[in-house]
C-alpha cells in the first residue's frame, strides 16, 4: 500500500483526538457516531477552531508564503516526498516540482480550521480558505502531515476544492 495511502487512513482514524483537555488521553470519548455522520445544513455552522501552535504556524507559513508570492517558501512546507491535490489538474508530487506548480500564485490568503488529529508523527488539519479576513470561504482543504526527524511539522498532502458557486 502506498505510503499516502497509509498516512491518510492513520490521520483519519484518530477521530477526535487533539481537541480538548483530554485528547488522546485515555478518558477522551468521541461524538456519537451519528453526530460525525449527519452534517449542519448550513456551512456556517462548522465552527472554526484553534490549532494548537506547532500546527497553526503551518497554516500562518502558508498563508505568508502565498500572500508573498513565494513558491519556494510555500514548498519548504512539504515533505521532500509531498504532495498538491487541485482539483482539475494532475497530482503534484516532490518540493521541486510544488514549486514550479506554486509559480505564479499570490492573494491575500486566510485559511482556518475546522478540525484536526495529532500523534506523535502525523497530523491532519481540515478547514477552510477564503481571500479575506471576513468573507465567506471560497473552498475547503485537508491537509496530511507529519513530523520530520528536525522536530517541525510538514504537509505530507495538500488537498483543496472550491466551494460551488463562491
Amino acid at each position: 500500500m502506498p505510503k499516502l495511502v497509509i498516512l491518510v487512513a492513520l490521520t483519519l482514524s484518530f477521530g477526535t483526538c487533539g481537541r480538548g483537555p483530554e485528547a488522546g488521553s485515555a478518558n477522551a470519548t468521541a461524538p456519537d457516531e451519528e453526530s460525525r455522520r449527519v452534517p449542519p445544513s448550513d456551512p456556517a455552522q462548522i465552527a472554526r477552531i484553534q490549532l494548537p501552535a506547532e500546527l497553526d504556524r503551518v497554516l500562518r507559513d502558508y498563508e505568508t508564503g502565498w500572500r508573498n508570492g513565494d513558491e519556494k517558501a510555500l514548498a519548504a512546507l512539504f515533505t521532500p516526498d509531498g504532495f498538491i491535490l487541485r482539483p482539475g489538474h494532475p497530482p503534484v508530487r516532490s518540493r521541486d516540482s510544488i514549486e514550479v506548480a506554486y509559480t505564479n500564485s499570490s492573494g491575500s490568503l486566510h485559511l482556518h480550521a475546522f478540525d484536526f488529529g495529532l500523534s506523535a508523527s502525523t497530523a491532519f488539519i481540515i478547514g477552510g480558505y477564503g481571500y479575506g479576513p471576513d468573507t465567506p470561504d471560497s473552498g475547503k482543504y485537508l491537509l496530511a502531515l507529519r513530523k520530520l526527524e528536525d522536530g517541525k511539522w510538514y504537509i505530507a498532502a495538500d488537498m483543496d476544492n472550491g466551494n460551488v458557486g463562491r
